[in-house]
């Protein structure tokens, strides 16, 4: 049965490690592990997270399905593997998806239907997503049992292809796919997500890189004012509104630069100085020694020949390095196969 493993950037049983949970993907929703699941998304608050930002502007003497009941739901089916809103039609009336939001398997009510979920994925405007993004960098930095005294931030995007005309879905000629190309940021020592932000299939601006470290550094530096934070990033990341933003931010960075000609003439000196310093460092090698192929008793009897009596002579290096060992190995294995009879 395959396995499927859940990383959650909440509360962790054990200082700086993650959340993981790992079930059969086969008895995700048959023998109740969304009902796991919903434990965990309850204990991290992620219901709230969302839904807090959304205004609900419903008739509250009407309202059978709650926000939270909604989002809850929508979770655990993508959990489950049906990731189409259209799924709910059929799992509304299941038992273990009518436990994960808190309604009891046979007399509770049904959960809610497509259209209704569709109506909430729709309510929330720009600024409500970025106040959801928020609340999960305000997840993560709760999710520390200790304040800690460094951290380090892993920038990158992935592509997220896309099989129908979805709005901002673009076609990326790297990719050779119309996607997304959503930026995810995680805490590197820890392992914990960070942001997970959706965005169209292209390839970020240094303008778009530095607004969203902006928010992201901000938002934990409210939660952690002297932590010390580390951005590593590609060489796509590495343009001089992000450089200028995190050395005004106090932040220290490892970014990557795109090889080029005028580049590689710029570092040619210090290139050159490296390897002078790692030639002058490199351990010494040993002077070579001579071992002298001297047949035995029986070689002498069964070999009369001038040729099988000749001396053969080997010269090895004696190093430390990697090289020299395999060096090493390779003449003693050619001489002893050469000699046949005789030994060293």
């Amino acid at each position: 049965m395959p396995q499927a493993t859940l990383l959650l950037p909440g509360l962790s049983p054990v200082a700086g490690k993650p959340l993981t949970a790992t079930f059969d993907a086969g008895l995700m929703s048959s023998d109740g592990g969304v009902i796991v699941l919903r434990e965990i998304a309850l204990r991290l608050g992620l219901a709230e997270v969302i839904t807090t930002p959304l205004s609900d502007e419903r008739d509250p003497t009407r309202v059978i399905h709650t926000y939270a009941d909604m989002a809850t739901a929508r979770m655990m089916a993508i959990a489950a593997g049906y990731e189409d809103c259209d799924d709910l039609d059929v799992l509304r009336t299941d038992p273990a998806f009518k436990i994960a939001c808190g309604r009891a398997p046979e007399s509770g009510l049904d959960l809610m239907s497509q259209p209704t979920l569709s109506r909430l994925e729709n309510v929330a405007d720009r600024r409500t997503l970025k106040r959801i993004g928020l609340g999960f960098i305000d997840l993560f930095c709760k999710s520390w049992e200790r304040v800690p005294e460094r951290i380090v931030l892993d920038i990158d995007d992935t592509d997220d292809p896309a099989h129908g005309q979805q709005e901002l879905a673009l076609f990326n000629a790297h990719v050779g796919a119309t996607c997304f190309q959503p930026i995810k940021i995680f805490e590197a020592t820890s392992g914990k997500p960070v942001l997970s932000l959706i965005r169209p299939g292209k390839r970020p601006s240094g303008k778009e890189v530095a607004h969203i470290l902006r928010h992201v550094i901000a938002r934990i530096r409210m939660h952690w004012p002297k932590v010390k934070i580390l951005v590593r990033g590609d060489s796509h990341y590495c343009g001089e509104p992000v450089i200028a933003l995190l050395k005004a931010m106090r932040c220290d960075y490892i970014l990557g630069l795109a090889i080029n000609s005028r580049l590689a003439a710029l570092a040619e000196p210090w290139k050159q100085q490296c390897d002078l310093h790692r030639c002058k460092w490199r351990p010494k090698v040993r002077r070579f020694h001579q071992f002298r192929m001297q047949p035995t008793a029986g070689a002498r009897s069964a070999r009369s020949s001038p040729a099988s009596k000749r001396q053969t002579w080997v010269r090895t290096c004696a190093s430390s390095s990697p090289t020299s060992k395999v060096e090493e190995r390779f003449s003693t294995r050619r001489c002893t196969a050469r000699a046949g009879a005789w030994r060293i």
